[in-house]
C-alpha cells in the first residue's frame, strides 16, 4: 500500500514515525489489536504500549487481545516443555 502525503508533511515525517502514527490511529479506532498495531509500527508490544502511554492513550484489552495472549502463553509453555525434555 502506498499513501500519498502532501509534500510538506512527507518532508517532516520519517517512514518510522508515519508507521507509528498510522498504527496509533488504527489502534484507537479499534481497527486492530495491540499486537497488530505494534507490528504496523515496527515495534514490540512493550515499546508500542510505551508510545501509547506517552500520548496518554488508554489500552484496550478485548477478546482478541486475550486470544492472542493465550496463544502466546501456549507457545511459550510448549517451548519450555520441549527444552525441559
Amino acid at each position: 500500500m502506498n499513501i500519498i502525503l502532501p509534500a510538506p508533511l512527507e518532508a517532516s515525517l520519517t517512514e518510522g514515525r508515519a508507521a507509528l502514527h498510522l498504527a496509533i490511529g488504527l489502534y484507537t479506532a479499534g481497527e486492530v489489536t495491540l499486537g497488530q498495531a505494534a507490528e504496523v509500527a515496527h515495534l514490540n508490544q512493550t515499546q508500542f504500549m510505551h508510545e501509547l502511554g506517552h500520548r496518554q492513550i488508554p489500552l484496550r484489552f478485548g477478546l482478541e487481545d486475550l486470544a492472542e495472549d493465550i496463544v502466546a502463553i501456549r507457545e511459550l509453555r510448549e517451548l519450555h516443555a520441549a527444552r525441559s525434555r
